[in-house]
């Protein structure tokens, strides 16, 4: 028989489990979750209806909560989060790294929030108070404490001695933090330039000069570019001052594009990014009766401006049947420009700098399809219809809205942008609505000084 796929496999021991707590064989699911990673156990309650979840939560082995904390997406976790006394969440929150117990101490009641800050260690504490002091969705609010300094002066044989009675590294360490006294960051050494060199090599000889330090103040996205550009695998936080707080890992960062990504594919449907999948049918009807209000206000502009001409349909039946044609290729023609301009905006391609050569290239080819398809259109109705004046009528039109929505399509989201509103949320919505209105007014109103 062929292997299966992961995603494959991941199905089919969610049908296990579903089959087998349907019928209350709950001793035979613990032991297939026992068998299970923290993400595959995230993936599987994730993808259970909400009912089953807090089941399965109880049958998963209380050393592996934290971990699977870690791997849930925001919604599910607060669903969980809200059946955990506080201690517990405590317990689960010693296995986690500090940037991820502050992630979930965020979605916490403040009651809470204290109660599990108190059960922690002051050491522990500390790190955690010193990360949630970072806005969410900053350097250091993403970042990790634990790291190894050393000092400049001392030799390789000095620090290899240090990790020999250290015994266990941080995960994904690749690098050393050099630190002054004062514990300013200096540089960075590499694990492997340490383990080739001689021990008595002085350390700040091995320096590597392409490591920079990251502000804790940084947004997450820009360092994300930065991580991309420099194909760092980790990267030193620093505070205003020069002094080192904690690293940032590539896993970090990979956890950032895939947040941005959904967000970016979520938001165009109105949604938001950690939407639960099986939430409950009233919370997720109100989550989307808002933007269906939204685009329903839209559509009744557009109805509004074809009221306007009634009259000219009454006259020429023809116009209601052709009506539908610009406003939809405008839409599409907006919408791809909208998302290319979306997606140079995330990966920092698109900003005041250029937008205006942006916005003239994208009018221009607007300007050109616009052309071509007016040509296309008019010859199909002027032979369908044979009518000249008709065709005419379209092909202006097309030619109208085709160069309307490339101008929409890089306006739109650079004005949003500056008002401090997510394009890709609000972006199409609003180039729909132009494309449609520009389209139906340009289509019936030089067919109403043209044809009547």
């Amino acid at each position: 028989m062929p292997e299966l796929s992961e995603q494959e496999g991941i199905q089919k021991r969610l049908y296990q489990v579903n089959e087998a707590l349907g019928d209350g064989m709950f001793v035979y699911v613990r032991k297939l979750l026992q068998e299970l990673p923290a993400y595959d156990l995230a993936l599987i309650l994730e993808s259970s209806p909400a009912k089953n979840r807090l089941v399965l939560w109880q049958l998963i082995d209380a050393e592996f909560h934290g971990e699977v904390l870690e791997e849930l997406n925001e919604e599910v976790r607060k669903g969980i989060l809200k059946g955990m006394r506080p201690e517990k969440l405590a317990a689960a929150a010693e296995g986690m790294d500090i940037d991820d117990i502050a992630e979930v101490l965020r979605t916490l009641p403040d009651r809470d929030y204290q109660e599990v800050l108190n059960s922690m260690d002051s050491q522990d504490r500390s790190r955690v108070e010193a990360a949630l002091s970072f806005e969410e969705d900053t350097a250091g609010g993403i970042m990790n404490t634990d790291t190894i300094t050393i000092r400049p002066e001392v030799t390789v044989d000095v620090v290899l001695r240090y990790l020999r009675l250290k015994a266990k590294l941080p995960e994904a360490t690749d690098s050393f933090y050099v630190v002054d006294r004062n514990n300013r960051f200096i540089g960075a050494v590499f694990l492997a330039a340490i383990v080739t060199a001689k021990p008595d090599e002085i350390i700040s000889n091995l320096i590597n000069a392409d490591i920079e330090a990251v502000q804790a103040d940084m947004g997450e996205q820009e360092v994300a570019q930065l991580f991309e550009r420099h194909d760092w695998f980790s990267a030193p936080v620093v505070d205003q001052a020069g002094h080192l707080l904690g690293r940032i890992t590539i896993d970090d960062v990979i956890d950032i594009i895939r947040e941005d990504a959904e967000h970016s594919m979520m938001s165009m449907a109105g949604l938001d990014d950690e939407a639960d999948t099986f939430a409950p049918v009233m919370k997720s009807t109100k989550q989307r009766s808002l933007w269906l209000g939204v685009n329903l206000i839209t559509a009744l502009l557009a109805v509004a401006v074809t009221s306007m001409f009634e009259g000219v349909f009454q006259q020429l039946a023809i116009l209601a049947v052709l009506n539908s044609l610009v406003p939809s290729m405008g839409g599409i023609a907006g919408n791809q420009t909208l998302t290319l301009v979306i997606r140079g905006m995330a990966l920092g391609h698109v900003g005041d700098s250029n937008a205006k050569a942006l916005l003239t290239k994208e009018i221009a080819i607007g300007f050109l399809n616009g052309i071509i398809w007016a040509l296309i259109i008019a010859s199909f109705v002027a032979i369908w219809k044979q009518d000249l004046a008709l065709a005419g009528v379209i092909a202006f039109a097309m030619l109208m809205n085709m160069t309307a929505a490339g101008l929409a399509g890089v306006a739109i989201p650079i004005l949003l942008k500056r008002v401090n509103i997510d394009p890709a949320l609000a972006g199409g919505v609003i180039i729909t609505t132009v494309t449609d209105v520009v389209g139906i007014f340009a289509f019936l109103g030089t067919a109403t000084l043209l044809l009547t």
